[in-house]
């Protein structure tokens, strides 16, 4: 009986040690409490879409009212719409340099010239989500450093790029190819091993003497696909994704395939042309908007819908026509905010924040840490509901 109870006690003692190392890099309570620990949930895909040269009132859920906006008024109505977001700078290069590295646009103005990459250990906000696990795609324009330099995509956190480096070939919106860098897209013959694809993909349909491709509309189908191809399910563990997608539009000049559907208006032909491209602009988001649904990540996705940089004098359209700006001095840009289930809809607010403030936010929606020598600061508890925000000047 002795012994029954002797090896009894031993088989405890064992039975507690290897509780003891199982548990040895959990917390205490763990152990001393029956209550299943708390779920993690999953993180939110991201989506920025940024214009460049939008003005404050170009949209009309922003009091614009020479035409409509359907699809960004339909962002608004069910998310976020920001009436004091500052661009932080006239130029788009040093406002495109403090979003990604989340610092003060006027610290960043050498990068005004549009040729300065980002420096090798500059950290940006692609690099932030990538390390902690999303998979990142950037679309459009990058004048942050071209594919020999410091500062190409793929070496800031892109996974996948698909745009423009030279300012003067984003702005040609028929331009006869395309710059790529897909990973492991290539598979040798010989070995079937997968390589990189770094380069120039021609379009020849828009060579000499033709116009057929329109880049803006080849950037928002590369963007469904890239939703397509992403989506955030079972087979790649929930994994979610950062996109950036950089529409040059309405950029330095107004240029669209037709006028339509403002034809038949009583405008000067400029305006005709600018709400015809705005117009596009609206039907690219409501694109994106319908494959997300089409693929059920509807409420699982951030969407951010902002511009950089002010509409452009002397590109032809009185900036007046559709109440792009208020004063000489606004930097106010449009800025909407949707998140299903995260962000109460239809809200207005007063909040002054800037590019810089992206990444801070970012990071605190992908659960990981910040750079610490940014200047920027999360808005994610305004974005909540959880911090008052400032109403003033809301329109």
């Amino acid at each position: 009986m002795t012994s029954i109870c002797l090896n009894r006690y031993c088989r405890a003692l064992v039975l507690l040690a290897a509780a003891l190392e199982f548990s040895a890099g959990a917390q205490l309570s763990f152990m001393l409490t029956n209550a299943a620990p708390a779920a993690v949930p999953r993180r939110a895909s991201i989506i920025f879409i940024q214009c460049d040269g939008l003005g404050y009132g170009d949209l009309s859920c922003y009091g614009q009212t020479k035409f409509q906006t359907p699809n960004l008024d339909k962002l608004a109505a069910e998310g976020i719409r920001f009436t004091n977001y500052s661009a932080d700078a006239a130029a788009s290069a040093p406002a495109c340099a403090a979003l990604m590295l989340g610092r003060d646009a006027n610290q960043l103005k050498q990068r005004a010239d549009m040729y300065v990459p980002l420096e090798a250990d500059e950290i940006t906000v692609a690099q932030v989500l990538k390390q902690s696990g999303y998979h990142t795609g950037l679309i459009g324009e990058w004048n942050l450093g071209d594919e020999n330099s410091s500062g190409a995509p793929w070496r800031k956190g892109f996974d996948e790029f698909t745009g423009y480096f030279i300012p003067a070939d984003a702005a040609n919106f028929y331009a006869d190819y395309i710059f790529r860098y897909v990973p492991q897209s290539i598979r040798h013959a010989t070995n079937s091993e997968s390589a990189e694809y770094v380069g120039r993909e021609m379009l020849y349909n828009n060579a000499i003497g033709k116009k057929e491709t329109y880049i803006p509309e080849l950037y928002a189908k590369a963007a469904v696909n890239f939703i397509k191809n992403n989506l955030s399910d079972k087979s790649n563990h929930y994994r979610p994704f950062f996109l950036l997608l950089d529409f040059n539009l309405p950029g330095p000049k107004i240029e669209v395939p037709t006028d339509a559907p403002f034809s038949d208006e009583p405008w000067p032909q400029p305006e005709k042309d600018k709400a015809a491209l705005i117009s596009r602009i609206d039907g690219y988001v409501g694109q994106l908007q319908e494959q997300l649904k089409k693929s059920g990540m509807t409420n699982n996705v951030a969407i951010f819908f902002s511009s950089v940089g002010l509409p452009r004098k002397g590109v032809g359209a009185d900036p007046q026509f559709s109440h792009s700006v208020f004063s000489t001095n606004d930097l106010r840009a449009p800025m909407i905010v949707r998140w299903p289930g995260k962000i109460p809809a239809g809200q207005v607010s007063g909040f002054k924040w800037s590019p810089r403030d992206f990444l801070p936010t970012a990071a605190e929606m992908a659960f990981t840490a910040a750079p610490t020598n940014i200047t920027g600061t999360s808005i994610l508890p305004v974005l909540f509901g959880q911090m008052q925000t400032n109403r003033a000047g809301a329109n």
